[in-house]
């Protein structure tokens, strides 16, 4: 590949940078809370803008049922195909259009692509509808060298990310709707992750026996139950800060509790307490060997509680509602990792390092496939600096301009 041609991608992406701005403005416009996971409207709408720049976006619908068994209302995900001469490599890109609701305390429009001081504000700015345009004007840029080139590139824009994948990567594999080689999912600019962290999310139902509150002792109080057990999964904590994980970026596991739910009225002893607890595991972690452990330790604490004299003792009920296992780094990557280092430096100016980081991703779920894969796209260097999944999540619009031109070139190393 000669500079010339780096430099034409790059000139064709700022020549269209404003047009990719409103892109990205009109992906932002539309909501996606998920839940509760109304998502085709958002499809439907991103098919329509990339109908514009001549790209039909194949529509497959999850069916309804399962939609609404796994607890959303509608999933359509879309994958765009743009082929080349035969021999090469297909490159998928991924990203995500689904996000968590906005919340409160924004200072600008969730939902407006509001732009102030050079970044754009707005749910899912950043995660990752950013790199909806990223990787759709990367690929136009690539097309406009009108080179001869090898292989493919398919545009992943799927609406399951929040809720584990299983319905949007993971759907379009299992129905063998795709078998790319490589693949790029939506990141940050300022390193190629190589790894991430595995979550395990149960839901505990801890079940007492309900009394009137001027009797107590003729129940079993079920939220003096929940909190025995919930001092003995926050002591596991302790001991996670011992096992460490030997990929960069990554630290140890650590366990949340980040919702609790029950009792039915002020003056009533609570029968019921439920709970939901999120446990990272490192790469280095086995899932099954954790999700056992987490277990017997609700089960062990439950069985030390002491009901009152007489009183029911507890009966817990455990179900696991999210296994995303962890992203472990394929021997294929090598190409996907060298191109975005070399360009990333080029175009930022500074090192691309290529590290772990402590979130879960889809791209596990091509890379369980055996599918190498990397995460790169547009944003800073930390989750904090975006407000990702926080008020007022923005981007920054150069990182955007330079990621583009970052994937662009490395789809072109690839390709030529």
């Amino acid at each position: 590949m000669s500079h010339t041609q780096y430099a034409q991608l790059d000139a064709w992406i700022d020549a269209h940078f404003d047009e990719q701005v409103r892109f990205l403005q009109a992906l932002v416009q539309v909501p996606t809370d998920t839940p509760p996971g109304n998502n085709t409207p958002h499809a439907e709408r991103t098919a329509e803008l990339l109908h514009t720049f001549g790209y039909l976006a194949e529509k497959h619908e999850v069916p309804a049922d399962e939609v609404k068994a796994y607890g959303l209302e509608s999933i359509t995900n879309l994958i765009v195909r743009r082929k080349f001469g035969d021999g090469g490599k297909t490159i998928a890109l991924n990203a995500h259009g689904d996000v968590v609701p906005p919340g409160d305390e924004w200072t600008h429009k969730p939902y407006g692509g509001e732009i102030e001081n050079g970044a754009m504000y707005g749910r899912a700015t950043a995660v990752s509808k950013s790199d909806f345009s990223t990787f759709t004007f990367a690929t136009r840029a690539l097309e406009s060298l009108g080179l001869p080139l090898k292989g493919g590139i398919e545009l992943h824009f799927t609406y399951d990310e929040e809720f584990g994948g299983e319905k949007g990567p993971g759907w379009l594999l299992s129905q063998g709707l795709t078998q790319p080689d490589l693949m790029i999912a939506a990141g940050f600019s300022y390193h190629v992750v190589t790894a991430h962290n595995g979550c395990l999310q149960m839901e505990v139902s801890v079940n007492g026996e309900m009394a009137h509150a001027a009797i107590p002792d003729s129940g079993t109080d079920a939220l003096q139950g929940a909190v025995h057990i919930l001092n003995a999964l926050h002591a596991l904590n302790a001991d996670y800060l011992h096992i460490s994980s030997k990929v960069k970026g990554i630290s140890h596991p650590y366990l949340n509790v980040g919702q609790i739910s029950g009792g039915t009225n002020t003056n009533v002893l609570p029968g019921k307490v439920v709970f939901k607890l999120d446990r990272r595991m490192i790469p280095e972690e086995n899932p099954v060997e954790v999700e056992a452990s987490i277990r017997q330790t609700i089960q062990d604490a439950a069985a030390s509680f002491n009901p009152p004299r007489g009183g029911k003792l507890l009966k817990i009920d455990i179900k696991r509602i999210l296994l995303a296992k962890s992203m472990v780094p394929l021997a294929g990557n090598k190409p996907l990792v060298d191109a975005i280092q070399k360009h990333g430096e080029h175009v930022f100016g500074e090192p691309i390092p290529a590290v772990g980081t402590p979130l879960y991703t889809d791209v596990r779920l091509y890379v369980e496939r055996g599918i190498p894969g990397v995460i790169y796209g547009a944003g800073p260097r930390t989750v904090r600096e975006s407000n990702a999944k926080r008020a007022d999540e923005h981007v920054q619009l150069e990182d955007v301009r330079r990621a583009t031109k970052v994937v662009a070139r490395t789809l072109l190393d690839l390709l030529n």
